[in-house]
Formats: C-alpha cells, structure tokens, sequence
C-alpha cells in the first residue's frame, strides 16, 4: 500500500489527544492529519482505538534471553533475531535497540566474540524484519579486551549507540561486593573463588578505564553514533561522561544525579518494568518517582519490551502528566536522543512508524503496527469496546 488513510483514530499528537481524526500516509511518511484530498487512498478504519507514535526503545536486553534463555543453552543467532522481531513487533516497538553486553568477564553471550557475533547478526536479519533494528553495544569499562571489537563494529555500521557502564561492586547498580556476589552466582553460577578471581581482576583493570573510555568516544562520535552512561550515581560521574561526549543517562540511581544529568543537557532514560513493578529491581530510584520530579526523559524496555506501552500510558493517572508527555517519554524523546529526527511524533512529514492501541480489560494492547507505512502486525482481541477504552483519556476535537 503506498497511500493509506486511517480513519476515526484517537490521535496522539504532541500537544494533545483528538478524537475522530485521519491521518494520511503516502509512501511510507505521513503527509497529512485529517486531509481534505484522500483520492486513491486505502482507507483503514481504527474504529476509536488510540493511534500513537512507534514505540522507540533505546534500551533492551531481551535478544541476549532470546539467544540463551537458560545458562549455557544457545539458540542460532538468526532465530533469535527473528523471535526477537516479532516480539518487539507485537509489543509496538518500531525501533529498538539491542542492548548487547561487551564484558568478557561475565561469560554466557556477553563475551566479546558472541556478542559481537550477535550484533552482526541483527544487522544482517534488517533485511528480512518487521521492524527497525538496531544494536545499543554496552561496554563493561573494566574489560580490557573489549577496545578492537566495538572499534570494529562502530566503524563498519553494526553499532548505532554505545553505552559505557561499570559493574566493579561499591558504586552504581551493585552497592556492595555482596550484591555483585549473589548477581554473579545467581546468574552465572559462579564459586566463591571464581567470583573472588573475577573481582581482583576487575579491579585491577579499572586502571586503564579512562583512557579506553576516551578512545571509544572518539570512535562513535566520528561515525555519529550517540554516547550513554549506565548507572550514574553522582553529579562527579555525571561530569566526567559528559566530558566524554555522551548525550544520555541511563538510570541514573538517585534524583540528585538525575538532575545533574538534566542540567548537562543528557537525556535521562529509566527502566518501563520500574513503572509497572512500582520498583527498581536493584534497590535505585523508582522511575515513577523521577517522573514526578521531571526528571525522566526517556523510558526503555530494559529486560522486558512489552512492558513500554502500558507504563508509558499509566502515566497520565499515576505521574499526573499529560498523555502526550507520557507517550513522548518512549517515542520522540529516546527518537531525539539517539539522533534520529525522521520519527517518535504524528506530523507531517515523519516516517510513518504508527501504532494502534486497543484496551482489552483496560489495560493497553498493540492492536496494529505500521513501519514506514507498511503493515507489520494486527491483532483482534474478542469483546472489545474501543468506545469504553476512550472515556480514560482526554477529548478534543481537532482544528
């Protein structure tokens, strides 16, 4: 279909939610919102469900399940690069970032030759996918092997973000060598002694940090790949990854370097599952509590992409935000981030990345996703009542 019109939509558009409108698409990008000319368009009735922007996920581990879904169990990288589309498909996410893991101390499929192995792959299945794919390279700043491969990687086009985070325990997400023991065992499976060899020599390789660091920096802003920071757990390290480059925070672990974070300019991201857990898994800030403080730019999928639609959309009752505030925390604000201007609103112009939201028992399911125009999935869900759904959202009629 090159020229679509999809009718009798709640629009969510960056200043408000419409009710009975149509938006236009033409070759992929949206060429109008309630046009006058419609001649030779396919018109597609959304029947009330609300039509909102692709989800952009900037943040997602969820490929690295896909691959290994129990320790030491591999899937082919191929099918788990199809699973992983069609999940992300289903759950609205138009754009998404894999977050793959360059820590060669944590073995599984976050060794540096897998997960580059890995990388390669999502970008050599974007010619068969669903949606737009693309690899968050997430560097364990403690692996001193690490530098050549994301070199690599960044240079030939098969990293589109990169991420610089550090797990050595005190500091960030584990607060204590005991945490960091009980993720490693947990996880990995590890002995005392492995842990204590994996610790010394973590430590040791912290050294050199900096200067890899700086190198890799150098690297991505040359190709124009974005730059994040994990786990910021003070203004001092807010400073010292801005010096770098990087344009984003991802969960920041407290609200004094959240706001550290905004006043440098970093577009601050938080994990979806926080919103709906009402918690952080690992003891930081709750995301909703950033929200409310306006700090929170940004939400991303973290370990569970289906989980970005309804947490962005109950917002609005839990944050006291806007529904468009809400939905641009996971569409234009991560598009914007990453430098991607082309998508994350309704408005002329744009890629047609779209998705329509039906509520079945209120709570809010993908209904429809278009890519750059074209249908990529749809779901009918039984005994549903769009006109229902719509009562919990504001009303306006379009000028």
């Amino acid at each position: 279909m090159t020229k679509q019109l999809l009718t009798n939509a709640r629009v969510v558009l960056p200043h408000g939610v419409f009710n009975n409108t149509a938006v236009l698409i033409e070759n992929g990008v949206i060429t109008s919102i309630d046009p006058v000319n419609t001649t030779g368009a396919t018109v597609i009735d959304l029947k009330g469900a609300l039509l909102m922007p692709g989800l952009v996920d900037l943040h997602c581990d969820a490929l690295e399940k896909e691959v290994e879904p129990r320790p030491g169990v591999h899937f082919p990288v191929n099918f788990a690069c199809a699973q992983a589309d069609k999940r992300n498909a289903a759950a609205g996410v138009t754009t998404i970032y894999h977050s793959l893991s360059f820590a060669n101390h944590e073995l599984g499929v976050r060794n540096n030759t897998f997960a580059a192995e890995l990388a390669r792959a999502v970008h050599a299945w974007q010619q068969y996918a669903l949606v737009d794919n693309r690899v968050h390279a997430r560097y364990e700043v403690t692996d001193e092997t690490a530098v050549n491969v994301l070199t690599d990687l960044l240079v030939h086009g098969d990293a589109h973000l990169i991420s610089f985070m550090d797990h050595t325990p005190g500091q960030g997400q584990f607060k204590s060598v005991e945490a960091y023991r009980n993720y490693l065992g947990k996880t990995y499976k590890k002995s005392d002694e492995e842990f204590d060899a994996i610790l010394a020599q973590k430590m040791q390789a912290a050294q050199g940090a900096t200067a890899r660091m700086e190198a890799l920096a150098a690297v991505a802003k040359a190709h124009g790949v974005s730059i994040a920071s994990h786990d910021d757990d003070s203004p001092e390290k807010v400073d010292i990854v801005h010096s770098l480059g990087a344009v984003i925070s991802e969960f920041p672990i407290n609200l004094e370097t959240a706001q550290a974070a905004k006043a440098k300019g970093l577009a601050t991201l938080f994990g979806a599952p926080n919103i709906l857990r009402g918690k952080s898994q690992s003891g930081s800030m709750r995301a909703l509590d950033a929200v409310i403080n306006g700090v929170a730019d940004c939400l991303c999928g973290d370990y569970s992409p289906a989980a970005l639609l309804p947490a962005a959309l109950a917002l609005p009752a839990l944050g006291g935000i806007s529904i468009s505030d809400a939905v641009a925390l996971v569409t234009l604000n991560p598009a914007r981030a990453a430098g991607l201007n082309d998508r994350g609103q309704i408005a002329v112009g744009k890629r047609a990345d779209l998705i329509a939201v039906a509520h079945p028992d209120n709570l809010p399911q993908v209904e429809r996703v278009w890519v750059a125009g074209k249908p990529v999935f749809s779901a009918q869900f039984a005994n549903l009542n769009h006109s229902t759904a719509a009562q919990h959202h504001s009303e306006h009629s379009l000028v």
